[in-house]
């Protein structure tokens, strides 16, 4: 890695021959599954005298921004509800241009016709491009990914080229398969215009292609924690040259149980790197996560910091006993699907009753299908681009669909 290019011309051809990692030291990746996940993984003693350097800092604050009075700034963040806690911390932009992306970024922008950038999108851009470490609060649905993949594309190109061997340089986290398949859709998009390259990794799904978009090289790697560690462990993939670190969902992964295993991978990456944390609640544990990884962190919130309703959605609440739920629910989905175009998600408890209310729906005639942990990938994948098209307009679901569907125009109730 001592041979870093200073060559910045990020139009020219990135490709590169593929790496072979881990040999036979690693083993096949098919081979004996441990109980203790990442427990081959050795934390990595750093060096930081030794290790090559490598900027951050790309932010330049626009002249519109720069005339902007501190009045003006506190004004425009009390009336999106932004709250600041940190040094420093750069002026939210109001429009895309303040952000200073590139022309390329700039043109997918402007053909999804975004009129302006959301609350988190605003403060979330200057503090990133600046090289901050952050946290940044704000509800699901609200323009995180893109508070975190448009830095990193910057971050990107002012990195030096992957060499053969090199793992991906910006890594983004993600609790589900899922959330996970949805940042690499928005990732694509964008890398597609920046002449870069992306994967996602997660397991219930073949090990050979991923392995493949490895090998290839990959500037942006989106990953769960799972399968990301059986690569690690088999040698398919290093962590060297990571340098901007993305913890999306980080209170679900929380809920997950994936502590131990986030604490592993990041083991696995210098600890100089760029660490942003996104989160759409901000309990102790979250709070413990951050000081743990982040240094010197910006903390962002929009709206408040406990959990809250979605003031976008109307919430009612009508708590029933079990032996009437069936019924109210039948009820409540002949008034709901009256009307064509209307889709509906029930989120219940168990993979059980996942199962069983689907079978029972179906069997009266409601056009209802059922998507929880237990199901293969393949079918997962299958019954969300059903319901998406509108094919399967009922979608009983476990709390594996409770992030990253993005839904539009759907009506949500959970079962009390």
């Amino acid at each position: 890695m001592s041979g870093y290019s200073s060559d910045r011309d990020r139009g020219r051809d990135r490709g590169f021959g593929a790496p072979r990692f881990g040999g036979s030291r690693a083993g096949p990746l098919s081979g004996k599954k441990f109980g203790n996940p990442g427990e081959k993984l050795v934390k990595k003693k750093w060096n930081l005298d030794e290790l090559p350097k490598f900027e951050k800092n790309f932010y330049q604050e626009h002249p519109d921004l720069a005339r902007r009075t501190a009045q003006e700034v506190e004004t425009y963040r009390r009336s999106k509800e932004i709250t600041v806690r940190g040094h420093n911390c750069p002026k939210p932009v109001l429009n895309f241009y303040e952000a200073n992306f590139p022309a390329n970024v700039m043109d997918v922008i402007a053909r999804q016709n975004f009129t302006e950038p959301t609350a988190i999108q605003a403060q979330g851009w200057p503090v990133a491009l600046s090289g901050l470490d952050m946290v940044g609060v704000a509800q699901t649905g609200s323009g995180k990914t893109l508070s975190y993949l448009l830095p990193a594309i910057v971050h990107i190109n002012h990195q030096p080229f992957l060499e053969r061997g090199d793992g991906p340089i910006c890594l983004v986290l993600a609790p589900t398969r899922e959330l996970a398949q949805q940042v690499q859709q928005v990732a694509a998009e964008y890398c597609r215009a920046c002449r870069l390259k992306s994967t996602c990794i997660y397991g219930g799904a073949p090990k050979g292609p991923q392995i493949r978009d490895l090998e290839r090289g990959v500037e942006i790697c989106i990953a769960t924690p799972g399968r990301l560690i059986d690569f690690l462990e088999c040698g398919k993939t290093n962590l060297r040259r990571t340098t901007y670190l993305v913890l999306d969902e980080a209170d679900r992964m929380l809920d997950m149980g994936f502590e131990p295993q986030i604490r592993k991978i990041v083991d696995q990456i210098r600890p100089d790197r760029q660490t942003l944390m996104w989160s759409a609640t901000w309990p102790k544990e979250v709070r413990q996560l951050a000081e743990d990884f982040l240094k010197d962190y910006i903390h962002i919130n929009i709206g408040a910091l406990e959990l809250s309703a979605n003031h976008n959605i109307l919430q009612i609440v009508d708590v029933c006993h079990d032996v009437e739920k069936d019924e109210k629910l039948i009820r409540l989905m002949e008034e709901i699907m009256s009307e064509k175009e209307n889709k509906t998600i029930v989120f219940v408890e168990t993979k059980r009753r996942c199962d069983e209310l689907t079978r029972k729906m179906r069997r009266d005639g409601w056009p209802a299908m059922g998507i929880h942990g237990d199901k293969s990938q393949q079918e997962r994948d299958w019954v969300l681009n059903e319901f998406k098209h509108g094919k399967a307009p009922i979608l009983i679901a476990t709390d594996v669909a409770s992030r990253g569907l993005g839904p539009q125009n759907e009506h949500m109730k959970r079962l009390l």
